[in-house]
C-alpha cells in the first residue's frame, strides 16, 4: 500500500461556511529605501534575502497580499525597456544589478509561492524624488524636452502634456502586459502637494491647450488631464487582462468640510486637482485605498467619518480597503500606541462596505521594529482569510479540485490535489464540531501534509478543499472524513 494506509470516509453532516473575506496588505515602499532595499548598492544576494524575509513575514502575518513600489520616480525596480534602473536599488540610476536580477519578478514568483497577492505599484507622474542623488541616466524621461518641470525640490512630469501621459500609460501598460501581477496600484501623487504657495509651471501646456481651442479654466483643465489619465489607464488594464484589479490609494479627504466636521487638511481636489469621488463614483478602479492617517480621536480629520464617507460614496459596489499609518506606531518623536491600529482595524471591520485594511508601511510590521505584528498575528490575523471577490471582473466559480487522502505510517494526514499554477487552494479542517479555514495555499502546490500531534489537538474530523480564481471566486468544497 505504500505511503498510505487506508481510510473510512466517514464526513460531518455540515459544510464549511462563506470563506472570511478581508484584504490584508502592506506597501513596501522602496523609494528613499523606506522598506526595501534596506540601503542602495546592497549586494545582490543581500537584496535577495531582505524581500524574501519580507515575504515570508507577510505569510507569517496571515497578510494576503503586498504593493510593491516598482516605480518611485521614473524609474524601475524591474527591467523595463523604457525607464532605468532605480538609484534605490543600485546607487546609480540605470546601473543595472550585477548579476543582474529581476525585483519585481522575484516578488511576483515569491508571493504566489506563499499564496499572497503581488500588486504592482507605481507613481504616475513625480520624476524625482527630493532625496534622490545620482545623475539621471541617459534614458531617463528628463531627458526629453518638454517632459518635465521642477516644482520645490523634486523633478515632476508635467499632466498637461499629452506626451507624459501617455508615457506614464504605456509604461504600467508594458508591466501588465509582461508580468503576471495580480493588481496595479498608483498612489496620491497626481499633481503634486503645494509648497510654500508655489504655483505649479504649466503655463506652456495649458497655453498650447488654449491655442489649440481649448476653453477649460485652468484648474478644470488640471482635473480633466488626471480623469482622462485615470480612465484610459482603466481601460488599458482591462483590455489587456481583466482579473489584473486597478487600485487608487488618494489623501483621505476629499475636501476640507466634506463631510461635516472634516475641517482641516488639503484640498485634494483643488490643490491635488484629483477627483477622486467621481472615479469612485463611476467605478473607474476596482478598490480605493483612502489614506486615512489619522488618529480616530482626532476629530478636524475623524477616521470613523472619513471611513463612513468613503463607504456611501462607493456607489458601484467596488471594494473599499483603508490605508493606515502604521508606522506611525515607531515614529521617534510622537509614537501612535500598538492599540490605535488595533482599534482601526475593527472600525474598518465594523463599517459596512469596506472590506480590508492597508498598512503603510511594511517596515513596521518586521520583527525586531515593533511588536505590532505579533499582536496582529494573535489577534486580528489569528486566522487567515480569503481576498474579497471581484465578481464585476468575473462571476463564475473554477472547477473543485479533485482531492485524496491518506494516512502515513507516522500517523500524520497527507493531502493531496490536482494542481492548478493559477488557481490557490483553501483548506478547512473540521475541529470538534466546528469548521475552520485553516489555510490558503499557492495553486503550485499538490498538496499539504497535516501533523498527528495537530490532528489530536485540534480534533480534526475532516477536511475540506476548494479552489480560488483571481477574480476571488471559490469552487465548490470538496470533504473527506478523517476515520480510518
Amino acid at each position: 500500500m505504500g505511503l498510505f494506509a487506508s481510510y473510512a470516509s466517514a464526513q460531518p453532516s455540515t459544510e464549511p461556511g462563506p470563506a472570511p473575506r478581508e484584504f490584508r496588505a502592506a506597501w513596501v515602499a522602496t523609494v528613499d529605501n523606506i522598506d526595501w532595499p534596506s540601503r542602495k548598492g546592497l549586494p545582490v544576494e543581500r537584496q535577495r534575502a531582505e524581500l524574501d524575509a519580507i515575504l515570508d513575514r507577510a505569510r507569517e502575518l496571515r497578510l494576503n497580499a503586498l504593493i510593491f513600489q516598482v516605480r518611485p520616480g521614473c524609474d524601475a525596480l524591474y527591467r523595463s525597456p523604457l525607464e532605468p534602473w532605480a538609484e534605490w536599488l543600485t546607487g546609480a540610476q540605470g546601473a543595472a544589478p550585477r548579476p543582474l536580477w529581476d525585483p519585481l519578478q522575484h516578488a511576483i514568483t515569491g508571493a504566489a509561492r506563499r499564496g499572497l497577492e503581488l500588486h504592482a505599484w507605481f507613481n504616475p507622474f513625480r520624476a524625482r524624488h527630493r532625496a534622490a542623488t545620482s545623475r539621471n541616466a541617459s534614458n531617463h524621461v528628463s531627458r526629453i524636452p518638454g517632459m518635465c518641470v521642477t516644482y520645490g525640490k523634486q523633478l515632476w512630469m508635467d499632466p498637461g502634456n499629452p506626451a507624459a501621459r501617455e508615457h506614464s500609460l504605456k509604461v504600467i501598460l508594458d508591466v501588465v502586459e509582461r508580468y503576471d501581477i495580480d493588481g496595479v496600484h498608483i498612489d496620491d501623487y497626481f499633481y503634486p502637494y503645494p509648497e510654500n504657495g508655489q504655483a505649479f509651471p504649466d503655463e506652456g501646456s495649458y497655453r498650447r491647450y488654449r491655442d489649440g481651442g481649448g476653453g477649460l479654466h485652468r484648474d478644470d483643465w488640471r482635473r480633466a488631464n488626471v480623469d482622462g489619465f485615470i480612465k484610459d489607464l482603466h481601460r488599458g488594464i482591462k483590455q489587456r487582462k481583466t482579473w489584473v484589479k486597478f487600485g487608487i490609494s488618494p489623501f483621505g479627504i476629499a475636501r476640507p468640510g466634506v463631510p461635516r466636521g472634516i475641517e482641516a487638511g488639503i484640498d485634494q481636489y483643488g490643490d491635488l486637482y484629483a477627483d477622486v469621488v467621481s472615479w469612485w463614483r463611476q467605478g473607474w478602479c476596482d478598490y480605493l485605498s483612502p489614506q486615512l492617517y489619522w488618529p480616530i480621536a482626532q476629530r478636524a480629520q475623524s477616521y470613523p467619518v472619513l471611513l463612513d464617507f468613503w463607504a456611501r460614496e462607493n456607489v458601484k459596489g467596488r471594494h473599499l480597503w483603508i490605508g493606515n499609518y502604521t508606522s506611525r506606531v515607531v515614529n521617534n518623536e510622537k509614537p501612535w500606541p500598538l492599540r490605535e491600529i488595533l482599534d482601526q482595524i475593527d472600525l474598518t471591520r465594523r463599517q459596512p462596505g469596506a472590506t480590508g485594511n492597508v498598512h503603510f508601511s511594511m517596515k513596521a510590521l518586521l520583527p525586531g521594529v515593533s511588536t505590532l505584528g505579533a499582536q496582529l498575528e494573535r489577534g486580528p490575523y489569528v486566522e487567515p482569510a480569503l481576498v474579497p471577490a471581484s465578481p464585476w471582473l468575473d462571476d463564475e466559480p473554477p472547477d473543485a479540485p479533485s482531492v485524496t487522502v491518506g494516512w502515513t505510517r507516522d500517523g500524520d494526514v497527507e493531502l493531496r490535489w490536482s494542481r492548478a499554477d493559477d488557481e490557490r487552494r483553501t483548506v478547512y479542517l473540521y475541529c470538534g464540531r466546528r469548521w475552520r479555514l485553516a489555510d490558503v495555499l499557492a495553486g503550485g502546490r499538490a498538496g499539504m501534509r497535516i501533523k498527528r500531534d495537530q490532528l489530536r489537538a485540534l480534533r480534526v474530523g475532516a477536511v475540506a478543499v476548494a479552489a480560488v480564481d483571481r477574480c476571488g471566486n471559490e469552487s465548490a468544497r470538496v470533504i473527506r472524513g478523517l476515520e480510518r
